[in-house]
């Protein structure tokens, strides 16, 4: 085994698989050498991931429906490596325009989908003594920023806190998490806000592959390594320079 296949021999389950940052993520963890399972609820842009990997396997999953992700577990068997990169906001996310529906929808994909996905490796992982969990949080989830709204924002707060409660918990076990809490990407999640941004802004953003070479990096790090937390953000970060195009 090469170190550009480091990776070999181990199963990688990205969920949010189908695009942006989960598509990016499966890109660079096959390249590795791993057999990825990439799940998400839109069977077609599964399909469009694998066709730009080596290795893989599609499996359809909607995060909202726990039975879904036990029974995918349950087909993929041991996964070495968890990627949970599924989530959502809506336009309208200000508190005096949020509807409760909307809120309860981006708490159940961008947290409890989280948490039901990471119980569903665990036992498995401690079985075998290792495993790797990376979980897709923000730069708002790090720091406020009015733009991101109330549900999304509370979500992505709360991710640091289940990383680091697996750190704490199943570190002894050989399991390690880490939550990554990127700035701006130019995804199609960008399109979700009330006033997408231009392109010239889009052009400053970190690349879906910038993140993606980040979450390989961490997940072929030596196996005593734990990366608990990594923020990130382009150089020109749109958060600190105001955006005027």
């Amino acid at each position: 085994m090469t170190d550009s296949k480091i990776l070999s021999g181990k199963t990688a389950w990205i969920l949010g698989g189908g695009s942006g940052l989960g598509a990016a993520a499966a890109e660079s963890l096959a390249a590795l050498g791993a057999h990825v399972v990439v799940s998400g609820r839109r069977a077609d842009a599964l399909e469009r991931t694998l066709q730009r990997i080596d290795s893989g396997t599609a499996i359809p999953v909607d995060v909202l429906e726990r039975g879904q992700i036990e029974a995918a577990a349950a087909k993929i068997g041991p996964v070495d490596i968890l990627v949970y990169s599924s989530g959502t906001n809506v336009p309208r996310r200000r508190l005096a325009e949020l509807d409760g529906g909307d809120w309860d929808r981006i708490v159940d994909i961008n947290l409890n989908g989280a948490l039901h996905c990471v119980q569903a490796v665990l036992p498995g992982m401690r079985a075998r003594g290792a495993g790797t969990v990376v979980v897709i949080s923000s730069w708002a989830g790090w720091r406020m920023e009015p733009v991101a709204g109330a549900a999304y924002s509370a979500t992505k707060h709360a991710l640091p806190a289940l990383c680091e409660t697996i750190n704490i918990e199943e570190g002894v076990n050989g399991i390690r998490a880490t939550c990554l809490m990127p700035a701006e990407a130019d995804t199609e999640v960008l399109d979700t806000r009330a006033n997408p941004p231009p392109p010239k802004a889009r052009a400053r953003m970190l690349r879906a592959g910038d993140i993606g070479g980040i979450i390989g990096y961490v997940a072929s790090a030596p196996t005593g390594v734990c990366f608990n937390q990594i923020v990130m953000s382009p150089l020109h970060n749109n958060f600190y320079a105001p955006r005027t195009t």
